[in-house]
C-alpha cells in the first residue's frame, strides 16, 4: 500500500467509529449503565436499554423482509419509538428514510415516490394523509397508535409486533462501510420540489465530529428540539453517539420551559436557531439566570448582543454554518467578537466564494459559497433518483450551496441570503436577510420576510411582510419610522404588508416564493403613496 493510499484511508473513519450499528454495540458494552436519552421528566434510557429495544425492533422489521440496502420510511414525531426504528433500520444495513410530519397531498406523495420503499412505520394520526395520495412502492404499513383509517392494498401491523426475539435476526450480507447510505433526509424545498441528500455514515460522522463542533465531549448532554427527520435533529442524536454521551429529548421549543427543560435533564449544550434566543433574551432578568447546566450554546445567526446573552446567563455562545449536504465547514471561536459572522473555515474543507461562472470574486464581494472536502465521502452522495439537481450543485467538482456570502481580510465568513432572494435596487444589492434582522429587532414583530416586487421603471422594490406577535398591532408607519436611523435608504422597504401568519413549507421555513407570487395585494401599504420621500443623505455637502 502506497503512503497516499495510507493517508487517504486515514480521512475515511473506521466503521466502529461511524456506522451506527457497530458504534452502538461498543457503547452500549463498555458503559451499559450510562444513560443516552434524557426525558424532561427526570426520567433516562441507557445504552445497554436502547439497544436492546433496537435489536428487538430490528428483528421485526427482518421478519417484515427489510434487508440490507432497503429503503425504509420513517413517519413519526419525535420521541423513544422514533429513534429505536431510525436505529432499528440502520442496525440491519437498511436506509432510514424518515418524512416530515407535516407533509401532505402532492408533497407527501413526491418523497414516497422518490424514496421508493416498501415499508413505512407510521404514527395511526398520520393514516388519513396517506388514504388521500398515490402511494407509490408501499406495501405494508406498521402503525403506532390506534385508527379505524382503511387503506385498500396495504398490508397493516401494530407497532408492538415490530418487538420480536433478537436471536431471529439474520447475519448481514456484509459489513455497513463507512460510504454506505445511513439516510436520505428531504430538503424543505423552498425553491422547487423537495429532493432526498443521501448521507453515507462518513458524511454524518464528518458532519457532527470534533472539527465541526469542537465544544462538545463525552460528559456533555445535547437539548435537542429539532425533529429527526431534520439534519438539525440527526446531528445531535449521531453525534453524542459517537462521544458515548447523551441526548435530551426537548420537545417543542417554549420560552417558560426552556431553562426548567435544562435543568430537568441536565442539558450542558444546544443550538439555538432564529429568533429563539431572541425570545429568551427578552424575558425580565431573574436572579436564576445562571442557576443551570447548561454552559454551551450555538445560536444561529449570530445576534448583535449575542455577549450580552452569554454574560447574562453565564454560558459561552458558538456560531456555525451548514445545511444538509454539507458537514458544518464554518464554525466560530468561542464568544465571537465580528459582528453578524458565520466564523471560519474549518480545517479539511475549500471554500470559494465565486460569480456565476464559478470565477472567484475580491475578497469583501458577494458571491455564492461553494465547498469540497479533502476526505472522501465527507459531504454528501448526491440526490436520491435525482441526477440533474446532484450534477448541477456538484458542476465543477464543487458542492454549490445557493447561499450568497461575503468573507473579510480576515477570514470570516458572513452569510448575506439566499442566491435566489436576493434584491437590487438603483444599483445596490440589498440583503433580504439583513433588511429582516432589523425589522425583527421591533418589539412587537413575530416574523418577517422580505422579497422583491418590480419596480415600474426597472430592478426591484422592497416588500415586507410582516406578523405581529400575540396581542399587537403593527401600523406600518410605526415600523418604518423605526427602520429609518437603522437602514440605508435604499434597503427600506417601499412596500409593507401585515399577516396574521406567513405561509411556511412543512420544514417551517417561510415559502417567499409564495409571497412573491402574491406580490402587492390590495391591504399592502405603499410609502410613496402614504407621501414619505426617502432620499440618499448627502455627504460633505457645503451649505
Amino acid at each position: 500500500m502506497t503512503d497516499h493510499a495510507s493517508a487517504a484511508d486515514a480521512r475515511v473513519p473506521a466503521r466502529e467509529d461511524c456506522v451506527l450499528r457497530y458504534v452502538l454495540e461498543k457503547r452500549s458494552e463498555r458503559h451499559p449503565e450510562r444513560a443516552y436519552i434524557r426525558l424532561p421528566d427526570g426520567s433516562s434510557v441507557t445504552y445497554g436499554d436502547f439497544r436492546r429495544s433496537v435489536e428487538r425492533a430490528a428483528a421485526g422489521l427482518a421478519a417484515l423482509g427489510v434487508k440490507q440496502g432497503d429503503y425504509v420510511n420513517v413517519w413519526l414525531p419525535n420521541g423513544a419509538d422514533m429513534l429505536r426504528i431510525w436505529f432499528a433500520i440502520n442496525w440491519l444495513g437498511a436506509v432510514y428514510v424518515p418524512i416530515n410530519t407535516a407533509y401532505r397531498g402532492n408533497v407527501l406523495a413526491h418523497v414516497i415516490a422518490n424514496g421508493g420503499a416498501e415499508v413505512m412505520v407510521v404514527s395511526a394520526d398520520l393514516l388519513p394523509r396517506l388514504a388521500e395520495i398515490d402511494r407509490a412502492a408501499l406495501q405494508t404499513l406498521v402503525i403506532a397508535g390506534e385508527t379505524t383509517v382503511e387503506i385498500p392494498g396495504l398490508k397493516r401491523l401494530p407497532l408492538a409486533q415490530l418487538d420480536r426475539d433478537p436471536s431471529s435476526l439474520p447475519a448481514l450480507a456484509r459489513p455497513i462501510e463507512p460510504w454506505d447510505v445511513q439516510s436520505i433526509i428531504y430538503t424543505s424545498g423552498t425553491t422547487g420540489r423537495s429532493k432526498g441528500v443521501l448521507s453515507s455514515y462518513a458524511h454524518m460522522w464528518h458532519m457532527s465530529g470534533a472539527e465541526a463542533f469542537p465544544m462538545l465531549c463525552e460528559e456533555d448532554c445535547y437539548l435537542v428540539y429539532l425533529p429527526y427527520f431534520h439534519v438539525g435533529g440527526t446531528l445531535p442524536v449521531i453525534g453524542m453517539l459517537n462521544r458515548g454521551g447523551s441526548i435530551a429529548v426537548g420537545g417543542d421549543f417554549d420560552t417558560e420551559s426552556f431553562w426548567p427543560t435544562v435543568r430537568a435533564t441536565g442539558s450542558t449544550y444546544t443550538i439555538l436557531l432564529g429568533v429563539m434566543s431572541t425570545f429568551l433574551a427578552r424575558r425580565p432578568a431573574l436572579s436564576d439566570d445562571r442557576d443551570h447546566t447548561l454552559k454551551k450554546m450555538t445560536l444561529i445567526p449570530l445576534p448583535d448582543d449575542s455577549q450580552d446573552f452569554a454574560r447574562r446567563f453565564g454560558t459561552t455562545v458558538w456560531t456555525l454554518f451548514n445545511m444538509t449536504e454539507i458537514n458544518v465547514p464554518i464554525v466560530s471561536e468561542p464568544n465571537p467578537s465580528v459582528t453578524g459572522t458565520c466564523g471560519r473555515r474549518r480545517p479539511g474543507n475549500e471554500l470559494r466564494i465565486v460569480d456565476e461562472h464559478d470565477r472567484e470574486v475580491p475578497v469583501g464581494s458577494v458571491g455564492e459559497l461553494i465547498i469540497r472536502s479533502d476526505a472522501p465521502w465527507a459531504l454528501n452522495s448526491g440526490y436520491n433518483r435525482n441526477p440533474e439537481a446532484t450534477v448541477t450543485a456538484w458542476r465543477n467538482g464543487w458542492f454549490h450551496t445557493g447561499d450568497a456570502f461575503r468573507r473579510d481580510a480576515d477570514g470570516n465568513y458572513f452569510f448575506v441570503d439566499r442566491m435566489k432572494d436576493a434584491i437590487r435596487r438603483r444599483g445596490e444589492n440589498i440583503s433580504s436577510f439583513e433588511v429582516e434582522a432589523e425589522i425583527l429587532a421591533h418589539p412587537k414583530v413575530r416574523e418577517c420576510a422580505v422579497v422583491a416586487v418590480p419596480n415600474e421603471m426597472s430592478e426591484d422594490d422592497v416588500l415586507a411582510i410582516v406578523a405581529p406577535a400575540p396581542g399587537e398591532t403593527i401600523e406600518p408607519t410605526e415600523l418604518f419610522e423605526f427602520l429609518q436611523p437603522r437602514l440605508a435608504h435604499f434597503m427600506l422597504p417601499r412596500y409593507i404588508r401585515i399577516m396574521v401568519e406567513l405561509p411556511r413549507t412543512p420544514t417551517q421555513k417561510i415559502e417567499k416564493y409564495v409571497l412573491r407570487q402574491q406580490g402587492l395585494t390590495a391591504e399592502t401599504w405603499d410609502r410613496e403613496k402614504a407621501g414619505i420621500k426617502v432620499r440618499r443623505e448627502r455627504i460633505g455637502a457645503g451649505g
